[in-house]
């Protein structure tokens, strides 16, 4: 069985109205599903499409035990 872990995702939003850079800790089993996790959460929260979120940065956190 795979092991989720924890990863920090920074982002970029590009919208004619709102240009901010995003820090977010996401539980995943890989990069590709945060990343995804991101884009469903960014996009819903901020109403921004997936061509205006650029991911800068994917890096897993040392996790807890």
């Amino acid at each position: 069985m795979s092991e989720i872990k924890t990863y920090m995702v920074i982002c970029r939003i590009d919208k004619p109205n709102l240009k901010t850079v995003f820090r977010k800790e996401i539980r995943a089993l890989r990069p590709e599903h945060a990343i995804e996790e991101i884009y469903k959460i960014i996009g819903s929260k901020h109403r921004a499409k997936r061509f205006q979120i650029k991911i800068m940065k994917v890096e897993e956190i040392a996790g807890e035990k």
